[in-house]
C-alpha cells in the first residue's frame, strides 16, 4: 500500500508498505481522511525528545526512530475486512471513527505513533473493533475526521471543571485552541476571550465562537480578560478585601494552547491570583517555570492529554448534530504526495489551520 512515512526524520512517500493484517479483535480499514495534527509537526522535529520523555515517564510513545513510522491519528475510515474473533457489528463499506489505539492482551498500543501500527497517512490501517463508532448518517467524512482533535478540546474543557462564574481565556488559536473555543461555546461559557499573534487564527477564533480576540502585539490578553470578567450581576460578586479596589472579577480559567517553551511561565507571570491554568498545548522540549509565581498567586496548574472513550463518542455525536462546528478548522486537503509540503505550509499560521490527508487521492 501507499503511505507517507517518517524515515530518518524526513517524510517520504513509499508505495510498497506492507498491507496490515488485522489480528484477533481487529479490523482492516481504508483511510478516507486524516488530519495533520500539530503534535505530528512537533514529533517530526522533536521525536527523540518525545521518545526519551515517554521512556522516563512511562508514556505510550516509545518507538524505534531508526525504523519507519506512519503517522496520522485524526481519521475517518471505511471498514474493509475483519480479523479473527471479531463480532462483525458493522458491515464492510460503513464509515467509522475510532480512538487511535489498539487494545492488545499486553496492553494498549498507539496508532500513528508506532513502528508497527501505521496511522492515517497510509491507505489502510488496523483498528480495534471494540472501539469503532459508526459515522452518523449525514455527517461528511471531512467533518467526521475532526472528531479526534475536537475531542481534545472537549476533554480540556471538561478537565477545567468550569463553574458558573468562571471566565475563560484561551492563549493560542491554532487547531487545539480552536477546539477549546468550540467546546467552550458548546457548554455556553461566555465571554470567551482569546489571543493569538496571527491575524488568520484570530479570524478563525471568531468563526469558532470567540467573543473577544486579541492581538498580543497590540494589547495584553490579560487586560482584555479583566475588561470582560466583571460580574454582570453585582449581587453575585464576592466582597473585596479593604485593600483592593475596583470591581470583583470572576475566577480565571486560562487554557494554554501553544505548546512551546516559556508559555506556561509567561501565563503564570501574568495570570490573576487563584487562576486555574489548563495546559493543553503539547510541548516536547524541556521547559522551566518559576514556582514563586504559582505560590504567591495560589495558581492551579492542570495538564491534560487526549480524551476518554465517552468524550470521543460524545464529540462525534455533537459534530453530527451540529452542536459543535469544526468547519473553520479545515483549510486544505492533500494526497500522500503532498504531506511533506503540507507540514511546511502548516508552519505558517497565516495559511492553514488543519490540512486533511486523503491517501487514496493524488
Amino acid at each position: 500500500m501507499r503511505a507517507t512515512v517518517m524515515r530518518n526524520k524526513k517524510l517520504v512517500v513509499d508505495n510498497n508498505i506492507p498491507t496490515p493484517t488485522p489480528g484477533a479483535g481487529e479490523v482492516l480499514v481504508k483511510t478516507l481522511a486524516c488530519g495533520i495534527c500539530g503534535s505530528d509537526l512537533h514529533f517530526l522535529k522533536f521525536s527523540d525528545k518525545l521518545v526519551e520523555g515517554a521512556r522516563r515517564s512511562g508514556g505510550p510513545f516509545v518507538m524505534d526512530l531508526n525504523r519507519d513510522i506512519v503517522m496520522g491519528h485524526e481519521f475517518c475510515a471505511e471498514l474493509v475486512d475483519f480479523g479473527p474473533n471479531t463480532q462483525k457489528r458493522f458491515k464492510p463499506g460503513q464509515r467509522i471513527c475510532a480512538m487511535p489505539v489498539l487494545i492488545k492482551p499486553t496492553g494498549v498500543e498507539t496508532v500513528g505513533y508506532s513502528n508497527d501500527n501505521p496511522g492515517g497517512y497510509a491507505e489502510l490501517m488496523r483498528l480495534s473493533e471494540s472501539l469503532l463508532l459508526e459515522v452518523p448518517n449525514g455527517l461528511s467524512t471531512e467533518r467526521a475526521a475532526l472528531t479526534e482533535p475536537m475531542a481534545v478540546g472537549y476533554h480540556a474543557v471538561q478537565m477545567a471543571r468550569l463553574q458558573r462564574d468562571d471566565a475563560p481565556l484561551v492563549i493560542g488559536c491554532g487547531p487545539v485552541g480552536l477546539a477549546v473555543i468550540g467546546a467552550l461555546k458548546h457548554k455556553g461559557v461566555h465571554p470567551i476571550v482569546t489571543a493569538d499573534f496571527s491575524a488568520r487564527r484570530r479570524e478563525l477564533a471568531q468563526q469558532m465562537g470567540a467573543d473577544v480576540v486579541v492581538d498580543p502585539k497590540q494589547k495584553s490578553p490579560y487586560e482584555s480578560w479583566k475588561e470582560m470578567a466583571a460580574y454582570s450581576d453585582p449581587s453575585r460578586a464576592p466582597a473585596l478585601p479593604p485593600w483592593m479596589s475596583g470591581p470583583a472579577l470572576r475566577p480565571a480559567v486560562i487554557f494554554e494552547c501553544v505548546g512551546v517553551p516559556g508559555v506556561i511561565e509567561a501565563i503564570m507571570s501574568a495570570a490573576p491570583s487563584h487562576a486555574r491554568v489548563v495546559v493543553v498545548g503539547v510541548c516536547m522540549e524541556r521547559d522551566q517555570i518559576e514556582p514563586m509565581y504559582g505560590i504567591n498567586k495560589e495558581l492551579n496548574l492542570q495538564f491534560v492529554l487526549g480524551y476518554s472513550a465517552e468524550e470521543f463518542a460524545e464529540t462525534l455525536h455533537n459534530l453530527a448534530e451540529g452542536k459543535v462546528n469544526g468547519d473553520p478548522l479545515i483549510t486544505g486537503k492533500v494526497g500522500v504526495e503532498g504531506v511533506a509540503k503540507a507540514f511546511q505550509d502548516l508552519a505558517s499560521p497565516e495559511t492553514h489551520a488543519k490540512i486533511l490527508v486523503e491517501p487514496w487521492h493524488s
